[in-house]
């Protein structure tokens, strides 16, 4: 049975994209040694190809972070719109994105209070608010 998610663990880290990250990276590095050593059109279209690559990796890596957090972005608006109490509601849109992603993680007993903290204070940090959640909530689904 997995480990409960918490805080402490909640990054997700996938080692077979890392692992193929790191080999496209090193190809690009090689291929770049090889252009310096030796320019040859060979040398080049390698160059240029593993550059593209490693940046079409990472471009697809934020592709997708930048949908996931869309997507919480509109599910923790429709969930402050179900448990926030009437006087925070007109607030729901002073939430930034940061505040939204790192608020998904408390329960729903604790984020009235908790939300209401955030703006309160200012938090902004996903850091600080995802240390402040006691009830945490585990998000199995992210990317």
């Amino acid at each position: 049975m997995p480990q409960p998610q918490t805080y402490a663990n909640h990054v997700r880290l996938v080692p077979l994209y890392l692992a193929v990250l790191v080999v496209l990276s090193v190809d690009a590095g090689w291929s770049l040694y090889d252009l310096i050593a030796g320019p040859t059109t060979a040398s080049v279209r390698a160059t240029v190809v593993s550059a593209a690559l490693v940046l079409l990796a990472l471009y697809a890596r934020g592709f997708a972070l930048r949908a996931q957090d869309r997507v919480i972005r509109l599910e923790m608006r429709l969930r402050l719109r179900d448990v926030l109490p009437a006087e925070l509601q007109p607030r729901i849109h002073d939430f930034t994105h940061d505040q939204l992603i790192a608020l998904r993680f408390a329960g729903d007993r604790e984020l009235p209070a908790l939300a209401a903290r955030v703006l309160q204070d200012g938090i902004r940090d996903r850091r600080t608010i995802k240390q402040l959640v006691a009830d945490w909530q585990a998000d199995d689904m992210r990317v």
